[in-house]
């Protein structure tokens, strides 16, 4: 029927009450009234969704909620909120990644899978829709679907599909123009020209679509034909290496499943050794015979083919997670991924041993990162900058790029910049036996400061090259001591003649 569709199959799911749903499914006790759900827009409060009962009383959304109670006045209404909704569409769309790993997101209400090359495994297309219906009902889903030969065709029959057609090519001619989806002005133009369906537009030739009702509508048209592409945005990329198990009868205990794991990981290690990679990044996924699932990931500083490291994460993982893994009435399904590799190169061990203290090292900041974030161990990385409180970056140390050296004092010589930074600097106030020379004395915090040595100025300018205005303020910094030894970093924010009175701060302190 189409230019682009090739071979390739597209499945559109759509569920029509998502939010109610959702909400029954988690409420304590489900309310037995009609269910809205409201939210703020325009100055007032309007329905942002429904369930079923509320729409056969006549509720629609967007309409004012005080008109919805003045015709209901029975109504079970709660808050709106997306961010669950969407919460639970991804663990919807993670469920169905096994049928197919390319599973994209279809907000606020719907998922498309490419099943290309995957229905062999249910016995063909129905086998593969029966599944995830009975599984999804199981769910408590209302689940509205359709196959397509691209994936804007498979959206638009999921949702606007009014009765059966003999084949795709027809239902897709029969589909209302609102299923293109256009802005109202351009869609309300359509109907009075005349232009009802799908195929009463198709039958007008292109270019005088695009002239008389927008580039949009004719661009709109093509993909859902065929005759342009409309690309997939899977909600996670095909791992280059993946390993999986699919079982006869569930597995409903987590040491069993921990096994099952540990031979995938041994299968993953194999294929990285086949490819002389290391894996940077292990996900395992636990599929419920429900039709849910859960990922686990972890991430090591440096490649690595070791797999009683990668079960050690896994494990402190598991063990640290506040919702803990449930397989209910049993995973029937097992995946591993690796979805980041790297060379691996080989190691030459000191005698001294300082590779293997090295490699204890990183499988500290590993297990550590496991246990408590990624963000919860840092490590410094030196930035090509003379400005001092952008000279280092602390990043996460599972992330942190390979150490470089850092400059050093010349021996017996004081550091030229402090143990401890100021961010931001803090005002102090100096007087100074001439206007643009050293500091004299200072006061900081309620206390006054006699300086008894100092060195400098060290004079560093703007970065004149990342500014528009060339606006920046030169400084002029000191080391200095005062006469109980305590020694601090200050400086003149500005040159008398680029500011007619600058400040002085303090910006750190040595130990």
């Amino acid at each position: 029927m189409s230019k682009l569709s090739g071979t390739r199959r597209y499945l559109a799911l759509f569920f029509p009450w998502l939010p109610a749903e959702r909400f029954t499914r988690s409420a304590p006790k489900p309310p037995d009234l009609p269910l809205v759900f409201a939210e703020k827009q325009r100055g007032a409060l309007r329905l942002a969704s429904i369930d079923a009962r509320a729409q056969a009383l006549g509720l629609r959304v967007g309409m004012p909620l005080a008109d919805a109670r003045a015709q209901v006045p029975d109504l079970a209404i709660v808050p709106h909120d997306p961010v669950l909704d969407q919460n639970w569409l991804d663990r919807l769309a993670q469920g169905c990644a096994r049928y197919t790993p390319l599973v994209a997101l279809d907000s606020p209400d719907g998922l498309i899978l490419d099943i290309t090359g995957c229905t062999h495994l249910f016995d063909g297309e129905a086998g593969l829709i029966d599944d995830i219906d009975r599984r999804l009902t199981r769910l408590g889903m209302t689940l509205r679907h359709a196959l397509g030969p691209t994936a804007d065709a498979a959206r638009a029959l999921a949702r606007y599909q009014t009765r059966p057609a003999p084949d795709e090519a027809t239902a897709i001619r029969r589909l209302p123009v609102t299923a293109l989806e256009l802005e109202a002005e351009a869609a309300t133009a359509l109907v009075r020209a005349g232009l009802k369906t799908i195929g009463d537009l198709a039958a007008r030739p292109m270019a005088n679509i695009a002239a008389r009702f927008g580039a949009d509508a004719a661009t709109a048209l093509r993909r859902l034909l065929g005759d342009a592409p409309s690309p997939l945005d899977p909600r996670i990329t095909p791992p280059p290496i993946a390993t999986e198990r699919r079982f006869a009868e569930p597995v409903a205990s987590m040491p069993h499943a921990t096994r099952i794991l540990t031979e995938l990981v041994g299968e993953a290690i194999a294929a990285l050794t086949e490819r002389g990679k290391g894996g940077r990044h292990f996900r395992a996924t636990f599929f419920r015979s429900d039709g849910l699932a859960r990922s686990i990931a972890v991430e090591t500083g440096h490649p690595t083919r070791d797999s009683s490291l990668v079960m050690r994460l896994f494990a402190e993982r598991m063990d640290g997670l506040r919702d803990p893994l449930d397989p209910g009435f049993g995973f029937d399904m097992m995946r591993l991924a690796v979805p980041r590799l790297e060379a691996l190169a080989a190691t030459q061990l000191k005698l001294e041993g300082g590779e293997v203290r090295a490699a204890a090292m990183t499988e500290l900041v590993d297990r550590l990162a496991t246990r408590i974030g990624r963000g919860g161990v840092r490590k410094f990385a030196a930035v090509d900058t003379h400005i001092p409180e952008q000279a280092q970056l602390a990043l996460p140390a599972i992330d942190a790029p390979p150490p470089t050296s850092w400059p050093a004092p010349e021996p017996g010589e004081p550091p030229l910049r402090p143990f401890y930074l100021f961010d931001p600097p803090q005002v102090i106030e100096v007087i100074a036996e001439v206007p643009d020379g050293p500091p004299h004395r200072f006061r900081w915090r309620r206390a006054t400061h006699a300086i008894r040595r100092y060195e400098g100025p060290e004079r560093i300018a703007s970065e004149w090259w990342r500014r528009k205005d060339n606006t920046g303020l030169t400084r002029d910094y000191y080391r200095v001591e005062d006469n109980r030894g305590r020694r601090y970093w200050l400086f003149r924010h500005g040159l008398y003649d680029e500011k007619p009175d600058p400040r002085w701060y303090i910006h750190g302190l040595f130990a």
